[in-house]
């Protein structure tokens, strides 16, 4: 699990390597760093802001993030003598060019560790005499995460089935003895278990709004998410069959079915899949629906999230 090495202020994991110290937890590493620039810091914005030509200011436009830079610099290294080669060797091995983003996570306070998914874009470690004492000083490490909002460690998730209703008053079986008021006592008649409601309600306890990953199982035809309250549907023209999964990525805006597209298949009523999101500091419900007449209790719908800061 991504960070599992984090366990107090002060560390740093990328990969499988750790940077820092954390007294309170008795960690130390040969890695000491001061700041983590970029990190507390609310990333660059776009703003979509117009200025007026013929009065003061502007209208106001829409403010878009800018990719998140994260700096460590100064960056030191502590080894013992003789073992400088090898400190440094574990830095080059997880710090090469790389083309995918994978979970950096820092922890800086007592409120946990954040992670982010990022990229390598700088790494130095100068080279002086003082490497033959086991020390170098001035380095720096520099990563880009191409989404500036910072997660949660922990992943949540919420699964929901499609409605249906109670049973229903029992009669009797097989032939129709009347109702059942209990026994050996009267405790009342029985109604049957209820199933699904077809919601299921998921909390964003962050500064951001989040994008779910919503994985809707067959079978069922026509498959709908809604945020409830809101005209915001993502609703698809397929029929999935039993153990099928429709992936659907709110935040890479992509719907996939055994690997493949089927964005294709979203519905006049659908919007855009990046226009799902779970609000900043709130809570929402999600609503799996589907056109079949009578609902298969095997279908379901699972929303994955994380708490989302800026």
């Amino acid at each position: 699990m991504a960070g599992e090495l984090v366990t107090g202020p002060g560390l740093i994991q990328w990969g499988t390597l750790l940077l820092g110290r954390c007294q309170a937890a008795g960690v130390v590493t040969p890695y000491r760093w001061k700041t983590p620039k970029g990190w507390q810091s609310m990333p660059a914005l776009d703003s979509g802001t117009v200025k007026r030509p013929q009065q003061h200011g502007g209208w106001p436009g829409r403010l878009l993030a800018q990719p998140r830079t994260i700096t460590l610099d100064p960056l030191t290294v502590r080894a013992p003598a003789g073992q400088m080669g090898r400190v440094i060797g574990q830095l080059e091995a997880a710090f090469g060019v790389g083309q995918d983003e994978q979970p950096l996570v820092i922890q800086i306070d007592e409120r946990g560790p954040l992670l982010v998914y990022a990229r390598v874009l700088r790494f130095e470690v100068p080279v002086s005499s003082t490497w033959q004492l086991g020390y170098a000083e001035g380095g720096a490490i520099q990563w880009e995460a191409t989404d500036p909002r910072r997660y949660s460690v922990t992943e949540q998730s919420a699964v929901t089935g499609l409605p249906s209703s109670e049973a229903g008053l029992s009669w009797g079986s097989p032939t129709e003895t009347g109702l059942d008021w209990g026994s050996p006592v009267e405790t009342g008649l029985v109604w049957g278990t209820a199933g699904p409601s077809g919601d299921t309600a998921c909390t964003n306890s962050g500064t951001a709004d989040a994008h779910p990953v919503i994985e809707i199982r067959g079978p069922c035809t026509t498959p709908s998410i809604t945020l409830s309250g809101t005209s915001t549907v993502l609703e698809y023209g397929l029929t999935l069959a039993a153990g099928e999964v429709l992936v659907i990525d709110c935040w890479a805006g992509t719907v996939t079915l055994s690997g493949q597209s089927r964005l294709t298949t979203a519905t006049a009523r659908s919007v855009p899949e990046g226009a799902l999101t779970i609000p900043a500091g709130g809570t929402a419900v999600i609503s799996y629906r589907s056109a079949d007449a009578v609902p298969d209790p095997a279908s379901t719908a699972t929303v994955r999230w994380r708490s989302a800061y800026w």
